[in-house]
């Protein structure tokens, strides 16, 4: 009896740290890829003239989820594959099984999630690009 009320116990308290948004989840790994794409395809657009309709992200797939801190706040690399279909005017170009590697780290009040890109500092110094992944 006291082993299932302490399984129960421990249920509850896991499910409740997943449900507060403590993790990553795979609709925000979702967006946080979309931002970096999108990024990518304003440029590539300017430079190319290129008339880009949007993409889509299919078959998200997340293979490891690294806990870590970054800046004194608590983070997660995470990095798996994903299907992109590009949309151009007249048709559609499918990348099956693009891989991603993200960084995400949550804010301090826990209600936000940022998108972290590593830059390249000084030797000693690791500078973060940071975007609000809505």
């Amino acid at each position: 009896m006291v082993r299932l009320v302490l399984t129960a116990i421990l249920l509850v308290v896991v499910t409740a740290c997943g449900s507060i948004g403590l993790l990553p989840t795979s609709d925000l790994v979702q967006r946080a890829i979309a931002l970096g794409l999108e990024q990518t395809q304003q440029k590539l657009s300017q430079q190319l003239d290129l008339d880009f309709q949007g993409f889509e992200i299919k078959r998200l797939s997340i293979s490891e989820e690294q806990p870590l801190t970054i800046e004194n706040l608590p983070a997660f690399h995470v990095k798996g594959s994903y299907d992109l279909i590009v949309k151009l005017p007249k048709r559609r170009l499918t990348q099956p099984k693009k891989t991603f590697d993200v960084y995400l780290q949550i804010q301090q009040e826990g209600k936000t999630w940022r998108l972290l890109i590593p830059e390249k500092g000084s030797k000693n110094t690791q500078l973060w690009r940071s975007y609000l992944v809505e």
